[in-house]
């Protein structure tokens, strides 16, 4: 045997025609699809009887299942999960969508819970679907950008920005009043000393500052070490209510809901999808054998933000005859979109020392 036959399609090309058709008529519409249907509303240059034959096949396979004593077929999780994985064709968002996407997200500073909702909002929109969003979350804190400034006598308001772009505030009591001045000196020596450095790194650096400095310092040290140990990744989401219809049974709409709600085993997909260093979408499809919690959904999820320094998940969760092409394009897009902007906020030093609106 050819090593080779195992990773082989066992469907002919006339089947996978049939199957890619019956998966796209019923994610656009989910009724029970006949061969006569197929048949007359495309041209597949075969009769009836050879529609009938293959669909036979199909059925016989695991593909297709009748739902009750109809001459309708429709696609099993089988049929799904061979339909993303060999069938289906890019079906990229329009120049105008993604347009109009990029610039959505660009109004909004980065990286914050506004930021997070609009995406949300993008996703379940464009989709039609529900859709979820984390917040980046880096492994480690790293020290960005700090300021300090004077609020009025000895009271002083340290802003520090750490690389993931989350911004910490903690007012401080001088032991005795400075100009905005020499605090903007000292924000300045300490940034110089400190960029890229974790905590533990910025507590070793700070002997070589002055009293105040080496305070403010290992202040900065102190939240970055409670950011890390808090980070719980909140879900932003959207779109759940509008799905709710779309489901062909009760069950579906309640999971869909439990998902969401009770969090278990979306932590677990999250977990796994955040954990693999492949950014490529990965699709759920009724838990995939793994979660009977998931038995009436498709998830298709995807990392965003940068290896080893920062990530998030986003996606969009629906009933199984989810629109394939559009929701995996929509994810892929904006996950893209989403990473390319957290280069850029990385990337880009604050201008002249001061803090950039967003940050």
């Amino acid at each position: 045997m050819n090593p080779d036959d195992n990773n082989l399609p066992d469907l002919t090309r006339r089947q996978e025609e049939i199957l890619s058709l019956i998966v796209q008529t019923y994610t656009t519409t989910p009724e029970p699809i006949s061969s006569k249907y197929l048949g007359e509303a495309f041209n597949l240059g075969v009769s009836s009887a050879t529609i009938r034959n293959e669909m036979a096949v199909l059925e016989e396979k695991g593909y297709i299942a009748a739902p009750h004593t109809s001459a309708g077929r429709i696609p099993t999780e089988k049929g799904y999960r061979y339909f993303v994985r060999r069938l289906l064709k890019t079906s990229d968002l329009s120049r105008g969508e993604q347009t109009h996407i990029t610039e959505k997200l660009q109004e909004t500073a980065l990286a914050t819970e506004q930021w997070m909702r609009l995406a949300a909002t993008i996703l379940a929109r464009t989709a039609q679907s529900a859709a979820l969003v984390t917040a980046p979350v880096s492994e480690i804190s790293r020290f960005k950008h700090l300021e300090l400034i004077s609020i009025q006598g000895r009271l002083v308001l340290m802003v520090l920005v750490l690389h993931t772009g989350n911004v910490h505030q903690q007012m401080l009591n001088l032991a005795e009043p400075l100009p905005q001045e020499s605090l903007s000196e000292a924000a300045q020596r300490i940034n110089n000393i400190c960029l890229n450095l974790m905590a533990n790194e910025v507590r070793m650096r700070s002997v070589q500052l002055n009293l105040l400095e080496r305070e403010v310092a290992e202040l900065a040290a102190d939240v970055m070490d409670k950011a890390d140990t808090n980070q719980a990744r909140f879900v932003y989401r959207d779109g759940l209510s509008g799905i709710i219809n779309t489901f062909q049974g009760s069950e579906g709409a309640q999971q869909a809901v439990r998902v969401f709600e009770e969090r278990a085993v979306l932590n677990t997909v999250l977990s796994e999808v955040l954990t693999n260093q492949d950014k490529d979408v990965r699709v759920f499809i009724a838990g995939e054998g793994r979660w009977e919690e998931l038995k009436h959904l498709t998830m298709i999820l995807s990392r965003y933000g940068i290896a080893g320094q920062v990530s998030g998940a986003l996606g969009v969760v629906g009933p199984t005859h989810i629109n394939y092409g559009r929701a995996i394009s929509t994810v892929r897009y904006v996950s893209n979109l989403m990473t390319d902007m957290l280069v850029k906020l990385f990337e880009e030093p604050p201008a002249n020392g001061q803090l950039e609106p967003g940050d």
